[in-house]
């Protein structure tokens, strides 16, 4: 929403400018995307490497129910 209203703004101020945003803001989008991709595979590879290390230490903690 905070986006819309700042953009509404810059149309009250610039139009040719905020149609020009308007315009080019697929294409950058596009054009981010490869970069979103690869956060969220190496956000998944250090999950992994997480759940990896900490395994030996749940198995070893036993069934939660059991104290």
């Amino acid at each position: 929403m905070t986006k819309f209203l700042l953009w509404l703004l810059l149309l009250v101020f610039c139009w040719p400018l905020a149609l020009f945003a308007l315009i080019l803001y697929p294409f950058v989008w596009l054009l981010l995307l490869p970069f979103r991709l690869l956060g969220v595979a190496v956000d998944a590879v250090f999950e992994l490497l997480k759940a990896i290390l900490v395994l030996p230490a749940r198995v070893l903690r036993g069934p939660k129910g059991m104290k």
